[in-house]
C-alpha cells in the first residue's frame, strides 16, 4: 500500500512516500480501506519529538474515513463493506496510507449521503469541541461563551455548537476571519491583534464576564481567561490547562475541564472509547441535518500532505485540510 512515512522525529517536510505491507487486523480490530484522513495540529506537534510507543518508520494521521475491508477475531460489528470513520490511537500507525487498523469499539457509521472527506474532517476537532461545549461545559441558552482561536478547526466547531445550544458567542480571531465566524454563529468577533481582548469582552458583557470559555490557544491564554469568568463559570482547556493560582480561592469559583480526546485509548476503558463512536455519530447527524458546517477548506493528495501540515503549523488555516484517497 502507498503511505507517508516519518523515519525519525522531525518536521512535516521530512515525510516521504513509500510502499508498506497491508496490515492485518488483530483481535478486536478492523482494517479500513482509507478514503480520507483529516490533518490535525497534533500530527506535526507529536511528529517533532516522536512518541515512545512508535516503531519506525511511523505513519501519521488520526482521523480516518473509509470502508471496512477485513475484521479481526471477535469482531461481529461492523462487517466488511460498511462505511466507517474514527479518531485513532495516537500510539498506533495512522491513516496517511491506503489501509489502517482501528479499534472496532471506536467506529462510527458514516451515513450514505456523507462524503468521506467531510466525515474525516470531523473526528479530532469536532469531537474535541463537542466534548468541551456539550459534555463538559454544558453550554445552554442564556449563556455567554468565549471561544479563543475561533477560526481554527476546534474553534470553528465550538462556535457552531455553542450557537446551536442557544448561547451568545464571542470569538477571538484576526480581522480577516470575522465574517467567516459570524456565518458560523458568532455574535461578536474580537480582533486579538488590534484589540485588548480582556477589555473588549468586559465591555461586551457589561462587566459581568462570560459563563464559559473554550480555549484553543494555550496555557497562558487559558490562564488569562480565568479573569473573564462570571461566578461559577468554566474553562475548557484544549491546548493546555490554566494556572489556577491566578485567581483567589473561594471567589469566582471557576471549574476547569482539560480536554484530552485521545486519552480515551491510553487512560480510558471500553466505555470511554465507545464515547468516541457515539460523539462522532452525533456530529454526523448535525452535518446531515445542515446544522453543522464541516468547514472543509481543501482536499489534498497524499503528496500534498507534508505541505498541508506545514501550512497548518503556521496556525492560519481556516477550517479543515483533509487527505483524499477516494
Amino acid at each position: 500500500m502507498r503511505a507517508l512515512l516519518l523515519d525519525a522525529p522531525g518536521s512535516p517536510d521530512t515525510l516521504r512516500r513509500a510502499e508498506l505491507p497491508v496490515p492485518e487486523p488483530g483481535p478486536g480490530q478492523v482494517r479500513v480501506r482509507v478514503e480520507a484522513c483529516g490533518l490535525n495540529p497534533v500530527d506535526y506537534q507529536v511528529a517533532a519529538g516522536g512518541h515512545p510507543d512508535w516503531s519506525w518508520p511511523h505513519v501519521l494521521g488520526l482521523d480516518v474515513a473509509g470502508t471496512v475491508d477485513a475484521v479481526g477475531a471477535g469482531v461481529t460489528d461492523p462487517s466488511p463493506g460498511q462505511r466507517v470513520a474514527y479518531h485513532g490511537d495516537l500510539r498506533a500507525p495512522g491513516g496517511f496510507a491506503e489501509y489502517a487498523l482501528a479499534d472496532a469499539t471506536t467506529l462510527a457509521r458514516v451515513p450514505d449521503a456523507l462524503d468521506p472527506v467531510v466525515a474525516a474532517a470531523l473526528p479530532c476537532a469536532g469531537m474535541t469541541a463537542h466534548q468541551a461545549v456539550v459534555r463538559r461545559l454544558r453550554v445552554a441558552a442564556g449563556h455567554t461563551v468565549l471561544v479563543t482561536g475561533g477560526a481554527g478547526g476546534v474553534g470553528g466547531y465550538a462556535v457552531q455548537l455553542a450557537a446551536l445550544a442557544g448561547a451568545r458567542v464571542i470569538a477571538t480571531a484576526s480581522a480577516g476571519n470575522a465574517e467567516h465566524l459570524r456565518k458560523l454563529g458568532a455574535d461578536e468577533v474580537v480582533d486579538y491583534r488590534a484589540e485588548d481582548v480582556h477589555a473588549r469582552v468586559r465591555e461586551l458583557t457589561e462587566g459581568r464576564g462570560v459563563d464559559a470559555i473554550v480555549d484553543t490557544v494555550g496555557p497562558d491564554s487559558a490562564t488569562a481567561g480565568l479573569a473573564l469568568l462570571a461566578h461559577g463559570g468554566g474553562v475548557a482547556a484544549v491546548a493546555g490547562r490554566p494556572d489556577l493560582t491566578a485567581v483567589a480561592p473561594f471567589g469566582t469559583a471557576p471549574s476547569v475541564h482539560e480536554i484530552a480526546l485521545g486519552a480515551a485509548y491510553s487512560h480510558g476503558d471500553e466505555r470511554a472509547r465507545a464515547t468516541l463512536s457515539s460523539t462522532l455519530t452525533e456530529l454526523f447527524a448535525l452535518v446531515g441535518d445542515g446544522r453543522l458546517d464541516p468547514m472543509v477548506a481543501r482536499a489534498l493528495t497524499l503528496e500534498e500532505v507534508p505541505a498541508g501540515l506545514t501550512e497548518l503549523a503556521g496556525r492560519h488555516v481556516r477550517g479543515k485540510l483533509v487527505l483524499s484517497l477516494a
